[in-house]
């Protein structure tokens, strides 16, 4: 399929021509290396195989994000078309904890965007510190805003970086604190696909941010701007080395997921895929969106990288090894069980993923407890 120069028309592909084009291609080998070159060789580390999936709680509508509290115990969840936030214990039970004000969702006919990512402080305690983050789509822009939670309800509202360009769909979303404490955020194209190689715009993005929105110290270019040239990046998550890997959405031929470093420009829209252009980075794997691709979220767990696919419908494993190269078998799970899947989050602690379906229908989607041997 060639690369086209209009918004990737796989991604609002939906129903039963995806299901055929998914099921078509169960057999074959559906995670591809980046490049042309011989397939990586075995792992050389033991990863964590799902075992076993159980419905956590049930009467979702379309969540999103999916970021525990420092507890371990509880997390907070977030649902895209109706702004709401809810607080999802271990034991099963759920609370809705509020909703984040100026919240504008996409349109029945279409498009992405609401209420997408959510980070709490790593420090917070619901006392000194209640301070938890949110990216959503307003009116006219994408933001990055601050609530305070005290463990039970949200509050005090606050935009910490807003005027981002927002689009009917790419807008990105996932939103984490690193490992050295300071909050990223991925933003997509906005359907702008220029915007991704602009380094005065935010758009194709993953920025590294302070609490207070500022441009962290260190970052590569002395502004927001962490790495470039992202088309539509959802899925961020960090190894036990303390390396960023992140899932990117395609267009019509390659989904990506990339090793993210500072500086970086990860070649949309002059390459989908890897590419020869100079000065560009190329993905560790690439995924054709249908053949098991679109991914969306990822969490890592005993060097192995879980990856959930929407178009794909299914749970990617990949080890990974300590060159910062993606290496062993792909193997996938759960596919066509459960639908289309997106938010993905590790339990602290614990050989234990939890995992959101989503477009369902309101109040049809789960979450999933996803136990690793």
């Amino acid at each position: 399929m060639s690369r086209s120069t209009q918004p990737a028309p796989h991604r609002v592909r939906s129903g039963r021509a995806a299901a055929v084009a998914v099921t078509a291609v169960l057999g074959a080998c559906l995670l591809q290396p980046a490049s042309a070159a011989a397939a990586d060789p075995g792992s050389t580390r033991a990863g964590a195989a799902p075992a076993g999936a159980t419905v956590l709680s049930g009467q979702w509508t379309r969540p999103w994000g999916i970021t525990f509290l420092p507890d371990g115990k509880r997390a907070l969840v977030t649902e895209r078309f109706t702004a709401a936030v809810w607080l999802q214990a271990s034991n099963g039970s759920k609370k809705k904890v509020g909703t984040v004000p100026h919240t504008v969702p996409p349109s029945p006919s279409g498009g992405k965007g609401g209420l997408l990512g959510v980070a709490p402080s790593p420090t917070w305690n619901g006392t000194t510190d209640k301070d938890v983050f949110f990216v959503h789509t307003a009116a006219s822009d994408i933001r990055v805003a601050r609530m305070h939670f005290d463990g039970t309800s949200l509050r005090d509202y606050k935009v910490v970086l807003g005027g981002i360009t927002r689009g009917g769909d790419h807008n990105g979303g996932k939103l984490a604190f690193g490992p050295d404490g300071y909050l990223y955020v991925s933003v997509g194209d906005a359907l702008k696909r220029n915007l991704a190689q602009d380094r005065k715009s935010l758009n194709g993005k993953i920025l590294r941010i302070t609490k207070s929105g500022a441009a962290a110290p260190g970052n590569p270019f002395g502004t927001r701007v962490y790495s470039l040239g992202h088309r539509n990046p959802q899925g961020l998550a960090w190894d036990s080395r303390g390396r960023l890997w992140e899932t990117e959405i395609g267009e019509n031929t390659w989904d990506e997921l990339n090793l993210v470093e500072p500086g970086r420009n990860y070649g949309w829209p002059a390459c989908e895929g890897s590419c020869s252009k100079a000065g560009m980075t190329n993905p560790k794997k690439v995924w054709h969106p249908d053949q098991g691709g679109v991914p969306a979220q990822i969490a890592i767990k005993r060097d192995v990288i879980y990856v959930t696919t929407l178009l794909g419908q299914r749970l990617w494993a990949l080890p990974i090894d300590g060159t910062g190269k993606a290496v062993g078998t792909a193997k996938s799970y759960y596919n066509g069980t459960y639908g289309r899947l997106r938010a993905l989050a590790k339990v602290p602690g614990a050989d234990e993923l939890w995992l959101g379906t989503t477009d369902r229908g309101d109040n049809r989607d789960r979450i999933l407890r996803i136990t690793l041997k």
